[in-house]
């Protein structure tokens, strides 16, 4: 993303994050951000900003962490920043499937693809990332598998889960989104 912090990088004049968030705030009552450069501008959206505490970066898990130990509900929902059009029914549907499963974790699929950053948990998980990440483990899906995992089908809305990761697949989702609302 040509140096820029992902979430600070503008689609349609707004930055991801705040397409994040706007699909957020519609569907939790409490939004924690993780980020470790940039933080000044994060701050500005008006939410926690959670900076990770391990000394090397060790990837999604020390978001996850972070927020299970921050989050003052029963539940965490994860979503990365680069991800502009995730689903407005992400957190009921990922939470409907959990509770009916009596699941810990419940992680968000299309089209036969998991999508291990897009998850409901319960806090109670945290004990155990804790173990897990102490091993020196960092693989996001092999400890969410290591639980009483579901997978939530979300292949009708398979699109949510674009997630932009250079400046082509940037300019490829502003010039579908002008195409779409043209």
């Amino acid at each position: 993303m040509g140096g820029v912090d992902k979430g600070l990088v503008t689609l349609q004049n707004q930055p991801l994050i705040q397409h994040v968030i706007k699909r957020l705030t519609l569907q939790v009552d409490e939004v924690l951000i993780n980020a470790n450069r940039e933080t000044l501008q994060y701050q500005a959206f008006g939410f926690p900003i959670l900076q990770d505490v391990h000394a090397d970066f060790i990837g999604p898990l020390a978001g996850f962490s972070l927020g299970l130990q921050h989050a003052k509900h029963d539940y965490l929902l994860t979503v990365p920043c680069d991800s502009p059009l995730l689903p407005l029914d992400l957190a009921q549907r990922l939470l409907t499937h959990l509770t009916e499963k009596n699941a810990d974790i419940a992680v968000a699929s299309s089209d036969g693809n998991a999508h291990p950053v897009f998850c409901l948990c319960k806090k109670n998980v945290f004990p155990s990332l804790n173990q897990y990440l102490a091993l020196g483990e960092r693989r996001v899906s092999a400890w969410q598998k290591s639980l009483a995992y579901i997978e939530v089908d979300f292949s009708d809305n398979a699109d949510a889960f674009i997630n932009l990761n250079t400046l082509e697949d940037l300019a490829a989702l502003e010039v579908k989104l002008t195409t779409y609302s043209s």
